[in-house]
């Protein structure tokens, strides 16, 4: 198989999902569905596997390509007949693009997510479905979607809330409309974390707080204009000024990784596209990082309390 794009190893891709998907095979049953469905129950049928349309899908987010059609057509079917043979139209594809959305929910969540290193930052990002003026009379996103305001203003769609480590790798990741608080997903997000969190102002919560430090967690938050002042140590201040890194993350999720955009006409091939994004992210090889050794992080989460 030869597969070739400048941001990912395709190759090493391919071979990760097929690995992934075989387990992930014997482990479910394979006359249950995979999908939500009306009467009787549907299974996959076609000659491309679930493995290939899933690495073909996270292909996407590391082509340079601005749409998936331009890509699956001038990309995928013209050059890459030899490593996919059974290659069907862009129309079909579309079709069974939602097939591979469990697969691909399972190897983001066992194979992509990074090492709990002591620290962490959180953040969420909007993910808008239309545009604004659209937003009335869009159907698709219908019951899911909700209104959100960010710092550059207003947005009808949905909130992505992340966890990284100081690597730039992901941790956790969780969606929501856009109408809800930052701080409601992250007793969930934050399960298996320890050492120091780091948020901005919107995850203040004196209730969140002590809860997460329960569980060995230390959530770390620049104060609020109407709080009292209160001693920070030193490496908390320092660290939380590297908080800007999880917003790089962002901005190459949404400019690089292209999980954002305005064209879905599914709520399932919506999540097809976000998941594989962020699986295309964490195989990306030049993720931000704030560079630290590991002799300094090793002592972090003793040092956390």
């Amino acid at each position: 198989m030869s597969l070739s794009l400048a941001r990912l190893d395709l190759t090493q891709i391919f071979c990760d999902v097929d690995d992934f998907y075989r387990e992930f095979e014997r482990l479910c049953e394979r006359d249950v569905p995979r999908l939500p469905y009306d009467g009787q129950p549907k299974s996959y049928q076609s000659r491309l596997s679930i493995s290939e349309v899933m690495t073909i899908v996270i292909a996407f987010h590391g082509s340079c390509y601005r749409t998936f059609k331009d890509f699956y057509k001038q990309k995928v079917l013209a050059d890459w007949q030899d490593a996919f043979p059974n290659l069907v139209s862009y129309s079909r594809f579309v079709e069974l693009m939602p097939w591979s959305f469990m697969a691909l929910v399972s190897f983001l969540n066992t194979r992509c997510f990074g090492e709990v290193t002591g620290i962490s930052f959180i953040d969420s990002t909007s993910v808008a479905v239309c545009h604004i003026k659209r937003a009335k009379a869009h159907k698709t996103f219908k019951g899911l979607a909700g209104w959100g305001k960010s710092s550059v203003g207003w947005y009808f769609g949905f909130k992505l809330h992340l966890i990284i480590n100081d690597h730039g790798e992901l941790l956790a990741a969780a969606l929501t409309p856009g109408n809800t608080d930052d701080r409601k997903p992250v007793p969930n997000m934050t399960q298996d974390l320890v050492g120091k969190l780091f948020g901005d102002r919107g995850y203040v919560s004196q209730a969140l707080f002590e809860s997460l430090l329960e569980r060995g967690l230390e959530l770390i938050t620049k104060r609020r204009k109407n709080m009292k002042n209160a001693l920070m140590p030193l490496l908390n201040k320092i660290l939380l000024r590297k908080r800007p890194i999880i917003e790089t993350v962002n901005d190459q999720l949404k400019n690089l990784c292209q999980i954002e955009h305005s064209r879905h006409r599914s709520p399932f091939n919506f999540l097809v596209n976000l998941v594989s994004g962020l699986i295309a992210y964490a195989y990306h090889p030049d993720k931000p990082s704030l560079g630290l050794p590991d002799y300094e992080l090793k002592a972090l989460p003793q040092a956390a309390f």
